[in-house]
């Protein structure tokens, strides 16, 4: 190939070229580069190639530029007349072969201009790399002039060569080497080739196109950016300031900030694009920009510098102070962060007081608290702002100000503006301590440290603890901390973690600091009291700080482990929470593994140890086994430690309840092999379990036996000794109140030996023994039992064996029947706990759950003989019976009738009154077995407790979907449940319900979560509607009676619990509007026939609450508030004045609802006319008119026009009829309400019309 081309170079510039172009530039690139560069400028071809390489690229040039003005002949790619490139060489083999059928090629076939394209753009490229190789010269042989007009002409047709993109990126390397090298004509040569290069930066995001670009930046100056055909450049030049690729790299910065200077247009433009990018970039984009702009500012001169200066500065400044948010302040001020990290540089200090002075000490003084925040932000980050030419009498009189304003701020009345103060002070002091006055630093830190730590924003108080160990920083600062830290010990006791956290992180701090003492800061008993009763984030960073003292690492073994157990006899639960956390804070494994051997030997009897200290130690060897047994290796070892001599002693040693707890938890880490006396111990305290539910202490004592039975798989044993104790007291539910048990013979049947049963003694076999008890207490064992099982089925491993139990069927018979009593009598007897109908409700469904994830294989146990998918409804319907039986009971409070509900709540006061005087007192409370007196508020918070635990499972049940046929009787037996509730409050003897502290707040806890229960209910029934199946109407029913509920809470409890329902209840309230508008939907959608209707269903049972609503505007509309026959009302309900705000507040945004739920007023309304309740009828319709609806609304929908037709009418003759004084101005004041849109659509839209009589 070389040879070739040698020898055509040797004959003439023309066949040179025409060799090269029929030779690939891969392969042929190499040997053009020798030949070219071997040419010397004596040469012939030193003038002669580069005008035949000019006329080689023009002849190239024509002939492409003339394919791309000429139609393809040959549209159709499948012409047979197009064939395939390299089919001619093939012809002469092939035509001895070919059929006859085939025709014989065309001789002169149709021309392919994409082939000829294609070859052309090779030639090119051929050429346009000749030219390169010409222009590299090493020897300069070829005058730059003679190549000047072929590359121009590459140049110049860059845009239609765009196909090739090896060929325009060679072009744009030759015009970028031709302005590089300074060659003759290169401003010919940047029109085209710049716009290239930046496109290609911004698209391929490659940082040597940044490189190219940035070293090509002098070629921008050439062009003129006043031009209107330089738009396209400029935004090239725009895309490249919103580049990420270059406010990253170095080049691309000081390529952005050149960008200024070339035009005052084109600044004007780059600084609105940067202003525009402030809120939404990034931090590191937008420290960019204030590099970009500084970088600017420096090389400026005249008006492109004072455009910065006052045009785009004085702009950022004053948005810095006067943003909207902290967050937009903030990004603006990283932008100015360019300038103010600059200001040691010449005329920075002074631009920057010449710009912010004017501005910012009039921002610290405003009444706005967040301008005032942002100038304090600022302030801070130019600190000292000084004018560098003025003297030093001016210089401090500015300093003095600043820090006048800065104790200003500290005393701010904003808490935000106190915490950046704060903070802002310690910075101040970290970085100018030696140059602040003495006094001045003694008056703000001692104001920091004696008000800020004690200010009423917990944020305040963060902030000082925070900026504190800012100034740890400047060791200049410590011998005055010294003295002030003991004032800030008493945050160590705060009641907010984050800031008992930062104090833990402060003493950490000071603990490694010569010459400082925590112990000084945070006295020794506050942290073991902390240690003890506080979070395990702070436990673990105060175990931190006390382990060089209790547990040195660089100490002896034996002194570690002596002075930890000094630690636990000082304080036994502290050095337990010590031993917790020790393993995860660096001590040694094999140290702790020491320290348990050295507890347990202390422990074990005889011992000079008081219970507490027993305790501890035991508590903590139990810490230090649960950290040692992740370690096979510690667990063996613990393994033979604990053999079972020592865990009978270990037993025998421990005092309390919580101590023996503490040895259980041991084996069931260890899981040592000798534990039959153990479990013994473990059976006596499960089965001992009277008074359980209420005993917190016991329960964890009983959790620990449970974990050990279940880790020495004795489980099943316990479950029939519990089993055994529950038949005991379920019988006796049987003999004493005729609870029915189906099938009595499981009591009785032999069961198969469990593996487990044989580890337990014969003392634990005779659980139920021959002692006679009471009802009472066989009843409250039975409870403890419940509780347990319960608590079992929380985890996975107790979960299965009770699902898995040869038990099981006995455990839910059982706990079946005493549910029942429980429910039936809990009005009866105090002693009356909800743990059986949890517990049997629970498992009732995990055993629904476990059955349909089996259901494609049959139970093969004993225990699946009456066991049956259908166990869930079976319970529910069974719950919900008994729950009816409850309700039933004296549930004489609920009326039938409007009139006797609108007399009720009209007469409540009196006819409570009443009821006080004609009913004995001897009915108020019942003596309990035990000679306890059974109060009438203890039954009601025991039946309110009940209700809600049937409420939990009827939701469980239904959001599981288990039972879907019984989802119209759950709603309307919550509703029954929700009346019962609401008519024991008004059958209270006294008006404010004389309730035990502990007791009101079960109640109002029990009664937020029933209306959370009733909400999700309402929210399932509505998830399920369709058309073809719509809500039932308890929906309704069921929404009314929980705002019935709320108005009743308010009423007898007060507003304070009643704003804790509606806190509750607030995430519902859009169901809570679909269930009240529910029957009018349904009733447009499906017609009359739907269901009964919503106006029948309130005339049945009228809903208080719009009594109450009606009153309450009554009140807003007259000044003095209207009398009532008897007692008058309260005055305000605002927590169902809150409810109705949220629910007016969503109507407004959805204004489909506001007819549908409109309607419920109108009803109320016309029931009020038939009644003749006009105060009813009239503060419904101002609800209506006013509060709904707007004032001018008139655009009412067809169903409450429906309404208007009927009402309005009805009104006008209710005026003409009425005698009564006060009703008739009632009805002229409703009628003026509704008489705009009345006529409104009587004379303009025709949409209702006057009826004759």
């Amino acid at each position: 190939m070389e040879k070739r081309l040698r020898s055509s170079l040797q004959s003439s510039a023309e066949e040179f070229l025409t060799s090269a172009t029929k030779l690939s530039l891969k392969s042929s690139k190499p040997s053009l580069k020798t030949l070219i560069h071997k040419i010397k400028p004596s040469s012939d071809l030193s003038s002669s190639l580069p005008i035949s390489l000019s006329h080689s690229i023009s002849d190239a040039i024509r002939s492409f530029q003339t394919l791309l003005l000429q139609p393809n002949p040959n549209p159709n790619p499948r012409s047979p007349r197009s064939p395939p490139t390299k089919r001619p060489r093939r012809s002469s083999r092939s035509s001895k072969t070919r059929p006859d059928c085939e025709p014989e090629p065309d001789p002169h076939p149709d021309p392919n201009p994409e082939e000829d394209k294609h070859q052309l753009l090779s030639k090119l490229q051929i050429l346009a790399c000749i030219a390169q190789l010409c222009a590299g010269h090493p020897a300069n042989a070829f005058p730059p002039l003679d190549l000047l007009p072929g590359v121009q002409a590459l140049h110049d047709n860059l845009i239609i060569l765009e196909s090739d993109s090896a060929l325009v990126s060679a072009i744009a390397n030759l015009c970028e080497q031709w302005w590089k090298e300074e060659l003759p004509g290169r401003e010919s040569l940047i029109s085209q080739s710049l716009p290239f290069l930046l496109s290609r930066s911004l698209t391929l995001n490659k940082k040597a196109d940044v490189h190219r670009v940035y070293a090509l930046r002098e070629a921008f100056t050439c062009f003129d950016f006043e031009d209107e055909s330089i738009e396209d450049l400029k935004l090239l030049l725009i895309r490249c300031v919103i580049s990420p690729l270059f406010l990253k790299t170095e080049e691309g910065r000081k390529f952005l900030a050149f960008l200024f200077g070339l035009s005052s247009q084109l600044l004007k433009e780059v600084l609105a694009v940067i202003k525009s990018q402030i809120p939404f970039g990034r931090k590191s984009m937008l420290e960019a920009y204030g590099d970009v702009l500084f970088r600017a500012w420096k090389v400026a001169e005249g008006e492109l510098r004072s455009e910065i200066e006052n045009g785009f500065l004085q702009v950022l400044i004053e948005g810095a102070i006067h943003a909207s948010s902290g967050v937009f302040a903030a990004s603006i001020r990283r932008v100015l962060g360019g300038f103010i990290n600059q200001r040691t540089t010449a005329g920075v200090e002074k631009l920057l007081f010449q710009l912010s002075e004017p501005v910012i000490f009039r921002s610290l003084q405003v009444a706005n608290s967040n301008v005032r925040q942002n100038a304090l932000h600022l302030l801070l980050d130019l600190f000292p702002l000084e004018d560098p030419d003025s003297t030093k009498e001016v210089k401090d009189s500015l300093l003095d100000k600043q820090f006048f304003l800065l104790g200003k701020l500290l005393v701010d009345d904003c808490p935000e503006v106190r915490v950046v103060a704060v903070e802002g002070s310690c910075r101040i002091l970290h970085l100018f301590w030696e140059v602040i006055p003495s006094p001045t630093i003694t008056k703000l830190v001692t104001r920091i440290f004696d008000d800020m730590s004690h200010d009423t924003s917990h944020e305040v108080r963060l902030s000082t603890l925070n900026g504190t160990m800012y100034l740890f920083g400047n060791p200049l600062c410590h011998q005055f901390l010294n003295v002030l830290l003991p004032r800030l010990g008493h945050l160590m006791m705060d009641n907010v973690l984050s800031i008992r956290v930062a104090m833990a992180d402060l003493v950490l701090l000071i603990r490694d600091i010569q010459n400082f003492h925590f112990h000084k800061v945070v006295k020794l008993d506050v942290l073991l009291s902390t240690l003890e009763n506080d979070q395990p984030l702070v436990a673990q960073k105060i175990t931190r700080l006390l382990m060089p003292s209790y547990f040195p690492s660089k100490e002896t073994v034996e002194t570690a482990c002596n002075r930890c157990t000094t630690l636990v006899k000082r304080s036994p639960m502290a050095g337990a929470r010590f031993c917790e956390f020790a393993a995860s804070q660096g001590a040694s494994l094999k140290s702790l593994m020491e320290l348990v051997r050295v507890m347990i030997t202390l422990v074990l009897p005889p011992n000079n140890l008081d219970e507490q200290q027993v305790e501890g130690l035991l508590t903590s060897s139990s810490n230090l086994c649960n950290s040692l047994a992740g370690e096979s290796v510690f667990k063996k070892e613990l393994k033979e430690f604990f053999d079972g001599e020592k865990l009978k002693c270990l037993i025998a040693a421990a005092p309390t309840g919580p101590a023996q707890s503490c040895v259980f938890n041991i084996v069931s880490t260890v899981s040592p092999d000798d534990v039959a006396g153990l479990l013994d111990e473990c059976m006596h305290l499960v089965t001992n379990c009277s008074g359980l539910s209420k005993n917190v202490e016991k329960q964890s004592e009983v959790r620990s036996a449970h974990n050990l039975l279940l880790s020495c798989d004795a489980i099943d044993g316990m479950l029939e000794a519990l089993t055994a104790l529950l038949q005991k007291s379920a019988y006796r539910c049987h003999i004493k109140y005729g609870s029915e048990i189906k099938n009595l013979s499981v009591f009785s049947a032999k069961r198969k030996k469990s593996k487990s049963s044989g580890k337990i003694s014969a003392r634990q076999k005779h659980v139920s023994g021959k002692k006679v008890t009471s009802f009472e207490e066989d009843y409250s064992v039975a409870a403890g039992i419940a509780w347990q099982i319960r608590d079992l089925l929380v985890s996975v491993n107790t979960r299965k064996a009770i699902l898995g139990s040869q038990t099981l069927e006995s455990l839910l018979i059982c706990l079946k029947v005493i549910s029942e009593v429980s429910i039936v009598q809990c009005m009866d007897y105090e002693y009356v706990d909800t743990f059986p109908v949890s517990a049997y409700t629970a498992l009732a469904l995990h055993l629904s759950l476990q059955n349909v994830s089996s259901n494609k294989n049959d139970r093969t146990d004993s225990s699946g003989s009456t066991l049956e998918q259908t166990e869930l409804e079976q319970a529910l319907d069974h719950v919900l019976n008994c729950t009816e039986k409850l309700c039933g009971i004296g549930d004489s409070g609920q009326s039938s009738t409007v009139y006797s509900e609108s007399k009720h709540a009209s007469d409540k006061y009196a006819s409570r009154r009443e009821k006080r005087h004609r009913e004995p007192q001897t009915h108020a409370s019942i003596a309990s077995d035990s000679g306890n007196v059974y109060t009438e508020p203890k039954k009601l918070a025991n039946k309110v407790k009940m209700l809600t635990a049937v409420q939990r499972f009827m939701v469980d049940a239904a959001t599981i979907g288990f039972a879907p046929q019984s989802q119209e009787r759950c709603l309307r037996s919550t509703s029954g449940y929700i009346r019962c509730v609401i008519s024991t409050l008004e059958q209270q003897p006294r008006e404010q319900i004389d309730f035990e502290e502990e007791d009101l707040k079960d109640v109002v806890l029990c009664l937020k979560s029933s209306s959370t229960y009733a909400a999700k209910l309402l929210n399932l029934a509505l998830k399920d509607a369709t058309e073809a199946s719509p809500p039932p109407a308890e929906a309704s029913d069921l929404a009314n009676d929980m705002l019935d509920l709320i108005i009743s809470i308010e009423l007898y409890l007060g507003s304070t619990y009643a704003g804790h329902v509606v806190a509750a209840v607030k995430p519902w309230v859009p169901d809570l509007i679909l269930a009240l508008g529910s029957g009018h939907i349904m009733k447009q959608i499906m017609g009359e026939e739907s269901q009964t209707s919503p106006a029948d269903r309130i005339r049945v049972h009228f809903p208080s609450w719009l009594l109450i609503l009606a009153k309450t505007e009554l009140s807003e509309a007259s000044e003095v508030r209207p009398e009532d026959d008897g007692d008058s009302e309260p005055e305000e309900f605002p927590a169902f004045k809150k409810l109705l705000t949220m629910i007016v507040k969503l109507l407004k945004e959805n204004l489909s609802m506001q007819g549908v739920f409109g309607a419920i007023f109108m009803i109320g309304a016309t029931v009020g006319l038939e009644k003749k309740n006009f105060g009813l009828v009239f503060g419904l319709l101002r609800f209506v008119c006013l509060k709904i609806f707007k004032r001018d609304d008139r655009e009412w929908g067809d169903l409450m026009l429906a309404f208007l037709q009927d009402i309005y009418p009805q009104i006008e003759r209710e005026i003409e009829e009425e005698c009564d004084e006060d009703g008739r101005e009632k009805l002229e004041k409703a009628k003026d309400l509704l008489e705009p849109i009345w006529l409104y659509h009587l004379h303009e839209t025709g949409r209702v019309s006057m009826m004759e009589e």
